[in-house]
């Protein structure tokens, strides 16, 4: 969402091609409009399933709200939380003149009493994760969990993590853990390997790969 991001991503999409690519499977691209900065077929993949499924094996979801930090990740919760069967709620972020940095205003939604999945595609430093889940606890919240797909995890997110209110992150694997980020209690990893298995065996026997969005 920083200035010359397109041009960033439209460079690496051409290094890609260029370096003799002929098509490309991504993962939950942070904007889907980069798929278009490609001139080779793309496949793009969600681990929403993926967290879908994990999530009901080990809760109830009577008393789930899915939560987007901001209005930009609002279709994406929303897409878990019609999997889930739940309610949805959003952060209300503002930007107050040219400053980069947007400030979380309210909660838009139900969250009181609630457990919260905290849904984003990314969790870097963590700082905007944790800024909400501190709003949600104002909100009464009973429990909050994040669930981000890449784990970039930079600079001090472990130690904000273990000191915020976040009882558990589950992110996939799409970016390997280090030794010292796997000792973190707190965090849960899932594999999408058998998604992308099955993505690369479609793609090599020219099948349709739309049974992974089901």
């Amino acid at each position: 969402d920083q200035p010359r991001v397109p041009i960033t991503a439209k460079l690496v999409a051409d290094l890609i091609t260029i370096a003799g690519a002929h098509r490309v499977i991504t993962v939950d691209l942070h904007a889907d409009q980069i798929q278009g900065f490609f001139n080779i077929p793309v496949d793009h993949l969600y681990a929403i399933p993926t967290f879908a499924r994990y999530f009901k094996s080990i809760m109830p979801m009577d008393d789930i709200v899915v939560v987007s930090p901001d209005s930009g990740g609002a279709n994406r919760a929303r897409a878990l939380a019609k999997r889930l069967n739940c309610s949805l709620a959003i952060g209300d972020k503002r930007r107050s003149g040219n400053e980069d940095r947007a400030e979380l205003l309210n909660i838009i939604g139900e969250v009181n009493n609630k457990t919260v999945i905290l849904f984003d595609d990314i969790i870097d430093t963590g700082g905007s994760l944790i800024k909400v889940a501190n709003a949600l606890v104002d909100k009464g919240v009973k429990k909050i969990y994040a669930a981000c797909t890449h784990g970039v995890l930079s600079g001090n997110a472990i130690s904000d993590l273990e000191a915020s209110p976040i009882e558990k992150l589950f992110i996939t694997n799409t970016i390997p853990l280090s030794e010292e980020k796997k000792q973190c209690t707190k965090i849960v990893q899932l594999s999408i390997a058998e998604m992308l298995a099955i993505a690369i065996k479609k793609v090599h026997i020219e099948e349709s790969i739309s049974v992974l969005f089901r």
